[in-house]
């Protein structure tokens, strides 16, 4: 089940990212360099985006997706993540938070999405590409954010 962020969840969310990010792709990423996922609430909702949590059948969070509005135009996916075990078509879990945050950037209005993912993340470059999202240079990004890189590459997408 897809469902919209709560304060609930927090430690499960950062559990998650933490494990995906540095047990699965051994980035290496602290919660010191993004302190985004402490605050939720303020770093996503209140700025007028958004953050869904997929849950299980145990109501535990096996995955995430962010979208941080930054413009009136521009919005920023970040902190998508599910757990190995539940990644795949059967599941549908990465389509579905995929799904929820496509519709509320189509509803707000934005012109584009753009996002950073580290190199070593081949899967998720792969899943993006599907989807729409193109690669582009970072000098192209058509605005300034701060993100942890990690040989980051940038993909676009225009809605």
């Amino acid at each position: 089940m897809i469902t919209i962020y709560d304060d609930r969840y927090k430690e499960e969310v950062i559990n998650l990212i933490l494990h995906v990010q540095n047990v699965e792709y051994g980035v290496g990423i602290s919660v010191e360099e993004q302190p985004d996922i402490l605050d939720i609430q303020s770093n996503y909702i209140n700025n007028g985006g958004k953050f869904w949590v997929a849950l299980n059948d145990n109501g535990e969070v096996v995955g995430s997706i962010g979208l941080q509005k930054k413009t009136n135009e521009v919005a920023v996916l970040k902190k998508f993540f599910v757990y190995k075990d539940y990644r795949g078509k059967e599941f549908g879990i990465g389509t579905g938070l995929y799904k929820a945050l496509l519709d509320f950037a189509n509803k707000q209005g934005f012109a584009k999405v753009i996002l950073d993912t580290p190199s070593k993340a081949t899967r998720s470059h792969s899943f993006y590409k599907k989807v729409g999202f193109k690669e582009i240079a970072k000098e192209d990004l058509a605005i300034k954010y701060d993100y942890p890189d990690r040989d980051s590459i940038i993909f676009e997408l225009e809605l």
